[in-house]
């Protein structure tokens, strides 16, 4: 078992190899702005140790949150949410920019920093 493996998140960019492991969704947030910002590179989530992905049933971004509210007090760390999504294909800029769109609409707050709740 590599040391990748053993990470309970893990995430990289494909187009120059940096990787991100982690104990905590949200690192995996602040490693893609930091890549972003100096690379204009997306990264992939390769591991996420979480089974919640199992229970969701909604197919939008704003449903998919509001299930996954049932798990975290004071908001779902956006890591976890992209995570999520990225089962479903989305990279975490698309994830980001999916959630910006909503929260500018007003159907997401966030409770704290990095956590979101949906109204």
């Amino acid at each position: 078992m590599s040391s990748q493996d053993q990470a309970p998140y893990v995430a990289a960019c494909p187009e120059c190899d940096a990787t991100q492991q982690t104990d905590s969704p949200n690192e995996i947030i602040d490693f893609y702005r930091r890549h972003y910002r100096v690379t204009g590179h997306d990264i992939k989530i390769k591991h996420a140790d979480t089974d919640l992905d199992t229970g969701i049933t909604a197919q939008d971004l704003k449903g998919i949150i509001r299930q996954l509210e049932e798990h975290h007090q004071n908001g779902v760390p956006v890591g976890i949410i992209a995570a999520v999504m990225n089962e479903r294909g989305l990279s975490v800029k698309e994830t980001l920019d999916q959630i910006h769109e909503i929260r500018m609409g007003g159907g997401l707050y966030e409770p704290q920093d990095d956590h979101l709740c949906a109204f």
